[in-house]
């Protein structure tokens, strides 16, 4: 992923319906979830979820497919995870990021007014 396409995908998520519609789509998995049902679930109204949606899209983090009379939408797993990379990339300068458990001394030390 490029620092644009980073941006892109950043810039959808910085908005709050957005961003719950998209945490409700990575919850419903590769399957998605009808708009319908996403609208019902976000307690939005349609017109707006599909504003909201379509920006999603635009951005590489969902996909629609139409199914008889419905649209279904998915999140789009592999773009995701590409943000994620990017995000993390060489983390840390390459060392372990998980904090080192404090010694007991350090512990005491901090209790201490």
């Amino acid at each position: 992923m490029n620092k644009d396409t980073a941006i892109k995908a950043l810039a959808a998520l910085a908005q709050a319906s957005r961003l719950d519609a998209f945490r409700q789509l990575v919850q419903a998995g590769p399957e998605g979830l009808a708009a319908g049902e996403l609208a019902s679930r976000l307690d939005i109204s349609p017109p707006a979820l599909s504003f909201h949606l379509k920006g999603l899209v635009h951005a590489g983090l969902a996909n629609s497919h139409q199914e008889g009379r419905f649209v279904y939408y998915s999140a789009d797993f592999d773009t995701m995870q590409s943000l994620l990379g990017y995000l993390t990339d060489n983390c840390c300068a390459g060392a372990s990021c998980v904090p080192a458990a404090p010694t007991r001394r350090a512990a005491a030390t901090r209790r201490q007014p």
